[in-house]
């Protein structure tokens, strides 16, 4: 439900609604300007009448909305949100890139990959510590080695680290040693672990599950929303469809669906989308014309002798060069890098 109150309505007087619909059982996202003030309710507001608040002198007009997302509605929200990451914004004018290797080696392999990206323009390292892979026999990440060399190499060379959780018992690590907390595509539908994320104040980076409608991610997202982190960014990164060729089918239509109808930033991930390096550089210019907030790249100093996707990585050169030519990219489609 959206309260519009009437320009010029009192600060006393807002915040006096608020009150009294919080007694109710919901909770109020205040959006203030300089000319308006809107009041978006969150919760079960089916005991909510909106003849009756419509009573109140200083209310304009009382909207419903029949979305089942009411956190990651836009029409909650006054504008497109910008997302700070240790510093860094996500949305907004400027591009994000968060690059960086699949999976931690060594740490020689991560500081040298993090460099890397960071002289070429990357604002962000990612990289896997747990790795779920559909075959039980393959690699799964050095787990807790590679997280303290994420750790070194993210403070080394001074950039904000992304990497992914898979377990609830993670979180409060994660929150002392990680800017942007990855939920991957295979934990998006884990609402336990969507629940407790909420409770933390560290961004979130969430992943639309490889079946997941645009709805089903905007209600992921909600989980974390609801319970008071609202700093989620989206990321695409393909879906599963009868195509072989490519590792997922990457949905572009998807950035605009959730621009109309979401305030939160959207990356494109076109390394797991593919999952072949010589369209990652193609796919991420498309995703930028189509609207995108930046994307999340793969990156190896040696992808032939990668110990997890190396065909989809970029090698420094090929990333040094997609770099320069965004550059154009951001240009044609009104924002920076």
């Amino acid at each position: 439900m959206i309260i519009v109150m009437k320009p010029g309505t009192p600060v006393k007087e807002s915040n006096r609604l608020k009150k009294e619909l919080e007694k109710q059982g919901v909770s109020i996202d205040m959006s203030r300007g300089a000319n308006y003030c809107i009041l978006g309710v969150v919760g079960d507001t089916s005991g909510l009448d909106p003849d009756q608040i419509r009573v109140n002198e200083w209310v304009e007009k009382v909207v419903r909305v029949t979305e089942p997302y009411k956190c990651a509605n836009k029409v909650l929200h006054s504008g497109p949100d910008v997302i700070e990451v240790s510093g860094v914004p996500v949305g907004g004018k400027k591009l994000t890139v968060i690059a960086g290797p699949c999976s931690v080696e060594t740490a020689k392999q991560v500081n040298q990959v993090a460099a890397i990206v960071k002289q070429n323009g990357a604002q962000m390292l990612r990289g896997s510590a747990f790795k779920s892979r559909n075959f039980p026999y393959a690699f799964q990440g050095l787990r807790d080695n590679a997280l303290e060399m994420l750790y070194e190499a993210a403070k080394k060379n001074h950039l904000p680290l992304v990497t992914e959780i898979i377990s609830v018992e993670k979180i409060a690590e994660f929150v002392e040693h990680v800017d942007l907390i990855q939920v991957g595509a295979r934990s998006m539908g884990n609402v336990e672990l969507l629940k407790e994320l909420g409770k933390t104040n560290v961004p979130i980076l969430l992943k639309r599950g490889p079946s997941a409608t645009v709805e089903e991610w905007l209600l992921a997202a909600e989980y974390i929303m609801s319970r008071g982190n609202e700093k989620v960014i989206l990321c695409e990164r393909g879906i599963r469809t009868f195509e072989t060729y490519t590792r997922n089918t990457l949905d572009l239509s998807a950035i605009l669906a959730v621009k109309k109808l979401s305030q939160l930033p959207v990356l494109v991930d076109p390394s797991r989308a593919t999952g072949i390096w010589w369209m990652v550089a193609d796919m991420t210019k498309a995703a930028i014309m189509a609207g995108a907030d930046g994307v999340m790249l793969d990156v190896h100093n040696d992808p032939e002798n990668a110990w997890s996707d190396g065909v989809q990585s970029l090698n420094p050169q090929h990333f040094a060069q997609l770099m320069q030519e965004l550059k154009g990219f951001a240009k044609l489609a009104g924002r920076e890098i």
